[in-house]
């Protein structure tokens, strides 16, 4: 490998696990807010995001808590997505990429992207339905804005993946007949 895609790929490396620590923060600050909401409503509007759905909590307890549910899964699964990237970076062989731990973290990689996708779609239509009940939300349009990208994103990575899944065939054919 030249000496210059192996300095960009330790960039996109580092830039993977910045990516990586952000989306962490950004769940545990979000799983805080959840808790604040629980036991210290008043207090809410002074953390991360200023997330309050102190409103809806008190409306419907268990619109709050769905609504919520899915704000923290996407936000866990993007950080977990990110986590999958990063472990790739470091553990891939750049000399025989063809491997199969490659393929299946790529596999991986797919299906928490289109879950992220499957999910924030889902939510974003579940808050458009609630919106036409009184319930306000026009902030948590932040959370599942990216959905379409993330489902064809999610498509794209299933493609490669297959067509990663066939090229470890062939090299494991090719290395069995030398």
């Amino acid at each position: 490998m030249s000496q210059t895609n192996h300095f960009v790929f330790w960039s996109l490396c580092i830039i993977a696990w910045l990516i990586f620590v952000g989306l962490s923060i950004e769940a545990g600050g979000l799983i805080v807010n959840f808790f604040f909401h629980l036991y210290e409503p008043e207090f809410v509007h002074n953390l991360y995001q200023k997330l309050d759905l102190s409103e809806m909590y008190q409306a419907s307890k268990p619109v709050f808590f769905g609504i919520y549910s899915f704000i923290l899964i996407i936000s866990i699964l993007k950080a977990f997505l990110f986590y999958i990237v990063v472990r790739l970076m470091h553990k891939m062989d750049l000399s025989k990429p063809f491997s199969s731990f490659v393929g299946k973290q790529i596999m991986q990689l797919s299906y928490y992207t289109l879950s992220i996708g499957l999910l924030s779609f889902i939510a974003r239509q579940l808050v458009q339905n609630l919106m036409h009940h009184g319930f306000v939300s026009n902030n948590l349009n932040q959370f599942w804005a990216d959905s379409q990208a993330f489902i064809l994103m999610g498509a794209v990575i299933y493609i490669i993946a297959i067509i990663f899944k066939k090229g470890v065939a062939i090299q494991n054919e090719n290395d069995l007949t030398v």
